[in-house]
């Protein structure tokens, strides 16, 4: 062999390990990110339970619907004026009210009745979205009405797994985590996988409308195969029964000893804890509307419509993640004077927001934004504690179901009186407290009183 062919050899093998040291320092970073975010998601028993694994899931599954929202919103919203957007939007919603008004009654008996098919369930609502997304992608340009049949199938899928998801939750708690704490993780997985993935979706919008959906297809199909590993006891339907939500349904179950445990055989709180959180989901699909178009039409003074929007969707994704991470550190401590405590807080700042709307609307609307998702947050995470505790385990899985479907039934409604209204602020924050103070009606009077039991007025399981 010459010696130039042997100085070529050893150039060659220098430069063969100088691009994998090179590959190793640029991989580094992300294997060390990756690492540490297994880690978190796998703490305190976390990773031996399963629950690790359900949290990227639904980091996953956020990051997915995000991707969708970008491409959406893009459409219906931004690409049109805002009568006509006032008008494809209120389409939107109003294809999704009556599908959910059949869907709240059966979601949970359902899935009492197919305990055994739960990953399946989730594998089944990604990909329903990953191919929907596909067929969005050709309808997305233009807005054509084939989009909202597409649309809804999406939302329908996205919230059917975010039922599933809840009734999963208890079969995985790890010894040392509570079940507040373990859905507060869940959440604020969620929170930020969509920080994450509303840039790359925006990012992705800049090649061309369907870029997104496209992205979403990829981060849904991923989405399915991750749920097939979830542990198998997800699917264990051991010790379960179906939960009640009312009177006409425990009478229909037939004679007192053919009864089963339900939600009203276990004292009021959690029933005044759902219609709390009926308000402030209800304060949240409105808001979410209401202020998407105000502020589109009427920005915040010194602002444009778009960094007005910025402004006011960051205020309330920090509330969320702060009323999450606060309900983290609370753990199960007093959940009914918790959501008593949520309603006024929300209660005092819609009403602050309404007084002085128009005065200082650049201060009092992101200041209601963050209270609303602060307070949504923990009283959602309270709410969760209180089923843990007080409703039975063989019926606790339904009842998560039942719970779910009611809060988005409510966001839906919200939603819908936030399009219906004029764009007049003061008027939009008096009509927010309202739905507030519903709640306020209705729930803190039996929450107080239940709490002053001691939390429960001891299980009555029949």
């Amino acid at each position: 062999m010459s010696r130039a062919s042997t100085a070529g050899g050893n150039r060659g093998n220098r430069a063969r390990r100088a691009g994998r040291a090179a590959g190793r320092l640029l991989h580094r970073p992300f294997t060390g990110a990756a690492r540490g975010l297994r880690r978190l998601t796998h703490a305190h028993g976390a990773g031996e339970s399963g629950l690790g694994k359900l949290i990227e899931l639904h980091a996953v599954n956020s990051a997915g619907d995000m991707m969708i929202t970008v491409a959406l919103a893009s459409t219906v919203f931004f690409s049109v004026p805002t009568d006509q957007a006032r008008g494809r939007v209120a389409l939107y919603l109003a294809v999704t009210l009556a599908p959910f008004a059949l869907l709240a009654p059966v979601i949970g008996p359902l899935l009492d009745r197919i305990p055994h098919g739960r990953r399946a369930a989730m594998a089944g609502s990604m990909l329903a979205r990953a191919l929907l997304a596909v067929t969005m992608s050709g309808a997305v340009a233009d807005g054509g009405l084939e989009l909202y049949p597409a649309a809804l199938g999406v939302l329908v899928a996205s919230k059917a797994y975010g039922v599933v998801r809840s009734a999963v939750v208890p079969r995985l708690l790890p010894p040392r985590i509570s079940l507040v704490k373990a859905n507060s993780r869940v959440t604020l997985a969620g929170l930020l996988a969509t920080g994450a993935a509303a840039p790359v979706g925006a990012g992705l919008h800049l090649i061309g409308p369907p870029w997104p959906l496209f992205g979403a297809f990829v981060v849904f199909v991923g989405g399915a195969f991750l749920s097939f590993t979830l542990p198998h006891k997800v699917d264990s339907g051991k010790g379960e029964a179906r939960a009640r939500l009312t009177a006409r349904e425990e009478e229909a179950a037939g004679p007192p000893r053919s009864r089963r445990p339900g939600l009203r055989t276990v004292g009021p709180s959690v029933l005044h804890g759902l219609q709390a959180n009926a308000a402030l989901r209800s304060l949240s699909g409105f808001l979410t509307f209401f202020l998407a178009f105000i502020l589109r039409e009427h920005p915040l003074a010194g602002l444009g419509p778009a960094a007005s929007l910025g402004l006011v969707a960051v205020c309330a994704g920090g509330g969320n993640a702060l009323g999450t991470a606060v309900g983290a550190w609370l753990r199960a401590r007093g959940p009914e004077r918790i959501i008593a405590a949520v309603l006024g807080v929300a209660l005092t700042a819609t009403v602050v927001a309404a007084v002085f709307y128009n005065l200082l609307a650049l201060v009092v609307v992101p200041v209601a934004a963050a209270a609303a998702g602060l307070c949504q947050a923990l009283a959602k995470l309270s709410l969760d504690a209180m089923i843990q505790r007080d409703v039975p385990e063989q019926v606790r899985t339904s009842a998560f179901a039942r719970s779910e479907t009611a809060l988005q039934m409510a966001w839906v409604v919200g939603g819908a009186i936030g399009i219906a209204l004029p764009l007049i602020g003061m008027l939009g924050m008096t009509v927010a407290a309202a739905l507030v103070a519903a709640g306020v009606l209705l729930a803190v009077r039996g929450l107080l009183s239940a709490a002053r039991r001691g939390g429960r007025a001891g299980p009555r399981v029949v």
